[in-house]
């Protein structure tokens, strides 16, 4: 599920991965409608199997989704530092309203409409590094890979016979990185990430935000884009987005 709207410019990408008893849904998307639209199409794929949510990161934008799987009953898993608040959650709609270019429209709460039946939930089971999760049907285990930079609680999903990776916001497509969320010291964690991504050889990659991107020269330029954001970020000991 690409390009599911946020706020503008951004959007972000979900998906699942669907194997013979089991599928796995990575990320939510923002809010409620998202979540109910990537359980719909994941459900749909093969009506039979049991679902399972993994959380890239403590972003919204990726969890916002979290509450219509939690409602029904459904497995949350993401890194263990993954506990958003209620105040966070507030804060995150009053983020999004000041967003709105027109007065009137913010004075309306219109951020109420693009949230509504959204509730925060929070993963309820924690991951570990090199953890797997056998999908069933004979396919390779999905394998989780932490990947954390752009927040101390990235993490990727790693599937070797398809070389497919989910890799949350460690990799943006067509985006300029957010970087506004860290330091230098987490830019310079964020690079061996990049390392640690780039020595899997993945020939496809779901990156948190923008299109999917095929082929490993090509990804190795998606690579190398973020790769060079950072190290310019760390030198100048600024993001490029700072105001």
């Amino acid at each position: 599920m690409t390009g599911l709207g946020y706020s503008s410019p951004w959007c972000v990408n979900a998906g699942f991965i669907v194997g013979g008893e089991r599928t796995l849904v990575v990320d939510t998307g923002g809010n409620a409608y998202a979540g109910q639209t990537i359980l719909g199409y994941a459900t749909a794929v093969r009506p039979g199997n049991r679902i399972v949510v993994i959380n890239t990161e403590r972003h919204f934008d990726h969890i916002g989704g979290n509450s219509v799987f939690r409602g029904q009953g459904i497995e949350i898993w993401g890194h263990p530092r993954l506990q958003r608040t209620a105040e966070d959650f507030r804060c995150e709609l009053a983020e999004f309203n000041e967003a709105i270019p027109n007065a009137a429209r913010r004075a309306a709460h219109e951020e109420a409409a693009f949230f509504h039946g959204t509730e925060l939930a929070n993963p309820a089971r924690a991951l570990d590094d090199g953890m797997e999760f056998d999908l069933g049907g004979g396919c390779s285990p999905a394998r989780i890979v932490m990947t954390p930079g752009h927040t101390a609680t990235n993490l990727s999903v790693w599937m070797p016979d398809d070389r497919a990776l989910y890799c949350g916001d460690c990799l943006i497509s067509q985006y300029m990185p957010n970087l506004d969320a860290g330091t230098p010291d987490d830019w310079r964690i964020w690079l061996e990430s990049l390392d640690r991504v780039e020595a899997l050889r993945p020939a496809i990659v779901v990156a948190g935000h923008g299109p999917v991107v095929k082929g490993q020269g090509p990804v190795k330029v998606m690579i190398d884009a973020v790769r060079q954001v950072l190290t310019e970020s760390i030198a100048r000991g600024t993001s490029p987005t700072a105001r």
